[in-house]
């Protein structure tokens, strides 16, 4: 499994945190500069995880009205827009769409309109390569074009698109802003020497400029905190310690991807699958990883309980079909809510106790021994035998008719933990002690467990 942020060397340049944003609750981090500087020249980095299939997902811009305004972007396609207007358009945008919900990418953006060649004013690179864009309403800006980024008069956000009033759903981590030059990713990141794949650098020694920044959302209290040396600290809306997130571009963990669940909806970074109302039968929320081996922990607390499946979808890797649930997918397993029995390729057996809203449901894969265990709040119901070859994701499924509403935890849990613990590598933060043996589910764990 080679996922973009993970499988890096030891010893290489560590990000400990990002920053998670919900687009319901409204979340993003705002700044009017204090001075006008460069409106010509200027570097947005960030490393960036996604969340939604589409959506318009305001990233980094500047606001007057909605025609006057400079944005970095993506769109109902899932393509980066680079976007500067002032009464005339100018747009362009990358012909990669970006869909892989279980990765993270590094976006820079260097937008540099005294170049004389138009292709030069706006450059786009994602995980170090430099995109082919295409040109939409009036193109490319004519050279010397003042946008409105680093003008003091316009109010600048992080996650938040004042026209629609659309707000960013995802992570990130690693950002910086760079006053009054266009760099090339070479200054943010550097390709793997073992791995191949684009990593982060550490940017401190960087010259930020007079308006420059450096978010690395590590002080829980400050989260739009400055480590720059400018003090050009953002304002935080409805972000709260909780959003402190230690799923990075170093160490990715497992969320629920959205391109493999249907009928359910989904919060909080990926990690809360909300049914659809009312619930369709087939319907399923499956983790983004699904490890060949090792052995593997994680947490649900059932939000409401309806009539709730938690297991395992047995797949070969093929695509699914749309129609399948976790408790009738050959080799499929789930503990049921209601009478706490179990389903092995849809036949239902006795097995442990019931569960209902507020309970946690661990979930403990062994598929080294192909079992897996099942704990109501701690107490393990028993272990049931996996089906040798099939891969497994973890996930729900609704039942009945009532809605159900599951808050997942790979060890970065997008609700409050009351004790806290980690497992034997020091990663992840769970309501209750790991199992011996079994690790959350990041890519650190899978390089050397999976």
């Amino acid at each position: 499994m080679l996922i973009v942020g993970g499988n890096q060397s030891a010893g290489g340049y560590e990000v400990d945190n990002s920053l998670r944003f919900n687009s319901g609750s409204s979340d993003y981090l705002s700044r009017t500069p204090a001075s006008t500087t460069d409106t010509k020249t200027w570097t947005w980095s960030g490393w960036v995880k996604l969340n939604k299939i589409s959506g318009n997902e305001w990233l980094f811009g500047a606001y007057s009205s909605i025609s006057l305004n400079t944005k970095i972007y993506l769109d109902n396609n899932n393509n980066l827009n680079v976007h500067t207007e002032n009464s005339t358009v100018y747009r362009v945008q990358t012909d990669a769409v970006l869909r892989d919900f279980s990765a993270w990418y590094h976006i820079v953006v260097a937008f540099d309109t005294t170049q004389a060649t138009e292709s030069n004013r706006i450059k786009i690179y994602i995980n170090g390569t430099q995109q082919s864009l295409t040109e939409e309403a009036s193109g490319y800006p004519t050279q010397n074009w003042n946008g409105i980024v680093n003008n003091n008069s316009y109010e600048h956000n992080m996650g938040y698109e004042p026209e629609a009033s659309s707000y960013f759903d995802g992570y990130m981590a690693e950002v910086c802003f760079i006053d009054g030059t266009a760099l090339d990713p070479t200054s943010f990141g550097e390709f793997d020497a073992n791995t191949g794949i684009w990593k982060p650098i550490d940017v401190s020694g960087l010259t930020f400029g007079t308006n420059g920044f450096y978010l690395d959302f590590e002080n829980s209290g400050s989260l739009g905190a400055d480590v720059s040396g400018n003090g050009n600290n953002f304002t935080v809306n409805n972000l709260t310690s909780i959003d402190q997130s230690t799923d990075t571009c170093t160490n990715n963990f497992a969320t629920l991807n959205p391109l493999r669940s249907f009928e359910f909806t989904f919060s909080e970074g990926n990690l809360v699958a909300t049914s659809d109302q009312p619930p369709d039968n087939r319907s399923m929320a499956l983790s983004s990883f699904a490890p060949e081996s090792g052995k593997w922990y994680a947490e649900i607390k059932v939000s409401t309980v309806g009539a709730m499946m938690i297991g395992l979808y047995a797949t070969d890797g093929s695509q699914i079909d749309g129609t399948d649930r976790i408790y009738s997918s050959t080799g499929g397993i789930a503990y049921f809510s209601t009478n706490g029995q179990k389903y092995v390729d849809g036949s239902s057996s006795s097995y442990g106790a019931s569960y209902t809203t507020n309970d946690i449901i661990g979930i403990a894969l062994n598929m080294d021994d192909e079992e897996v265990t099942f704990y109501k709040n701690n107490v393990s119901q028993g272990a049931i035998s996996l089906t040798s070859g099939k891969i497994y994701n973890m996930g729900i499924s609704a039942a009945g008719t009532s809605a159900c509403v599951g808050s997942f935890n790979f060890g970065n849990p997008s609700f409050t933990i009351s004790s806290g613990n980690s497992d034997a590598k020091g990663y992840g933060n769970f309501e209750y002690a790991v199992p011996s043996g079994y690790y959350a589910l990041n890519t650190k764990n899978l390089a050397e467990y999976g």
